[in-house]
């Protein structure tokens, strides 16, 4: 009997040729690269040796596996088992089933046969070579297709065949261009995440296969959907890439898709509207908001909305769409409160706090910074704790995920001593801000104190708000509004906080997040 023929940790059902064949999987692969589709009977989209870890048949020190063919089925389920989680694929054309080979002496031969020749089937070869892409074209896009009875069978086949076509001009890649597909009817149904494809002809062959649903075009429910739901990390959204919906629609909505859009945009993502067969004079009178498409859209400077008469002929519509997709800094959406902002906590450690309220200040800033995106091209927070003196507990550039941002606000030790504001603030804006005052991020700082400043804190707050730095005052018992107000940013009312106790601060933490995230957008307007 023949050998098993090595494979890699990679390599696919799809990517084998005989009806049953044996394979000889690697030891150690890394369990959360696998992808697979299924349970028991497996997408031949899926990773053999994923398959076979996942089923039973070997363990994650490898061995030799039989694969047979089988016919392609719907709704392949998710399981996890034996350390893998498996994914659900609504349709797939062919499958595979995994077992144990027939004779235990072939591992002994196929063990010795991949040392000397790690590849001896040709096919392997190329999945460890997964295409890259357009590497200029870094993007993460879902297309938003038109499933509803508006567009019709036929037109929606023609929608199709233009998504695929923009799909693989677009270069989609490992380190290019990774695209999804969610079909708007009347409950939104997202058909492929970002990281079940990274090349084109699989896309393509996804694309193809989608099934036509019919229904209102609940579009608005679909786009709010999508903006929530499908660019998170587990589904294939990678950090600081943009994050793009192409809503395809034929006719117009159902339902309202103002929210939406609004939605979209707190969550950073770049909503573009491509419109075919605008609604007649006749037609118009049916739309509830003749102005959906300015509402939904990024920004409403007509780079984000695209016409197109008909779904016929649109070949020529293929590029122009692509290469906006792909103008990385036109992506004005991107960049959110929650991405884009440095936020510096100043920490009144003066003795009137004491060591159980230092704690609970502690931990209102904890809930604070979890808010946002901490990382090396997102937010950063830093913090100084002061008495009459001052110390940087941590500047921006120390830590760079939330994990230890986390960590490092926990082990702040408290001080204990006067009270010195002003001073505090001025070495703040010069020794945390300065350092970050030329950077992308918006600026803004958290100024938290419980009692009467012994110097003056006008000035120096005036001098960081000319430095470009929003500043807000919480303050606790016997902190002075008057002292508050003066730290504190226009409109004051809005950036001055106040409570009796403590305990208080709690309730703060979402009023400040939102401050911070008014702030920003109104700076961008």
């Amino acid at each position: 009997s023949l050998a098993p023929t090595a494979v890699t940790c990679f390599t696919r059902g799809l990517d084998l040729r005989k009806e049953t064949e044996d394979v000889l999987c690697p030891a150690n692969c890394p369990l959360w690269q696998f992808y697979v589709f299924g349970d028991g009977v497996y997408a031949s989209l899926s990773s053999i040796c994923g398959a076979a870890i996942h089923s039973g048949v070997i363990t994650s020190a490898g061995g030799a596996v039989r694969i047979q063919t089988l016919p392609g089925q719907e709704n392949y389920a998710a399981v996890n088992a034996n350390g893998i989680q498996s994914q659900v694929l609504t349709r797939w054309a062919s499958s595979f089933s995994v077992t144990r080979t027939k004779n235990t002496a072939l591992e002994a031969v196929g063990r010795s046969v991949s040392t000397a020749r790690p590849s001896t089937g040709k096919r392997p070869k190329k999945t460890l070579d997964k295409k890259a892409g357009n590497k200029d074209c870094k993007a993460d896009i879902a297309f938003l297709i038109d499933g509803s009875y508006n567009i019709g069978q036929r037109r929606f086949n023609l929608q199709k065949n233009f998504v695929g076509k923009v799909a693989v001009m677009l270069g989609i890649g490992t380190e290019g261009p990774h695209v999804g597909v969610v079909q708007a009817s009347e409950h939104p149904k997202i058909e492929f995440y970002l990281k079940n494809f990274t090349a084109a002809k699989e896309v393509l062959f996804a694309i193809k296969e989608l099934g036509f649903r019919g229904g209102n075009s609940n579009t608005g429910k679909a786009l709010k959907h999508t903006a929530q739901k499908f660019f998170s990390l587990e589904n294939g959204a990678r950090k600081g890439i943009p994050k793009i919906i192409v809503v395809f629609l034929d006719g117009w909505p159902s339902d309202d898709i103002e929210e939406a859009g609004i939605v979209a945009r707190e969550f950073g993502v770049n909503v573009f509207i491509v419109s075919v067969a605008k609604p007649t004079t006749e037609e118009l009178g049916m739309v509830q908001d003749i102005g959906f498409v300015d509402k939904a859209v990024c920004r409403n400077n007509g780079f984000f909305s695209y016409q197109m008469p008909t779904w016929f002929g649109t070949t020529k519509y293929v590029k122009p769409l692509v290469q906006k997709l792909c103008s990385h800094e036109q992506m004005l959406c991107s960049k959110t409160c929650y991405n884009s902002v440095n936020i510096g906590f100043l920490i009144d450690g003066s003795s009137s706090v004491g060591d159980s309220n230092f704690r609970l200040v502690l931990e209102f800033i904890s809930n604070v910074a979890k808010a946002f995106e901490i990382s090396d091209i997102g937010s950063k927070i830093a913090a100084v704790q002061f008495t009459y003196d001052q110390r940087t507990e941590f500047s921006f550039t120390d830590y760079t995920t939330k994990e230890k941002v986390l960590s490092a606000i926990r082990n702040i030790r408290y001080m204990s001593g006067g009270t010195a504001t002003g001073d505090a603030i001025s070495f703040t804006t010069r020794n945390v801000f300065g350092p970050v005052k030329d950077g992308p991020n918006k600026n803004f700082l958290v100024v938290l104190t419980d009692g009467q400043s012994y110097d003056d804190v006008r000035g120096p707050a005036a001098a960081a708000q000319k430095a470009g730095i929003a500043v807000f005052s919480v303050g606790v018992a016997w902190a002075p509004l008057d002292d508050l107000k003066d730290m504190a940013s226009e409109p004051r009312e809005s950036h001055t906080f106040f409570t009796r106790e403590f305990t208080g601060l709690e309730q703060m933490v979402p009023d400040v997040i939102r401050g911070i995230c008014k702030d920003f957008l109104d700076s961008k307007q």
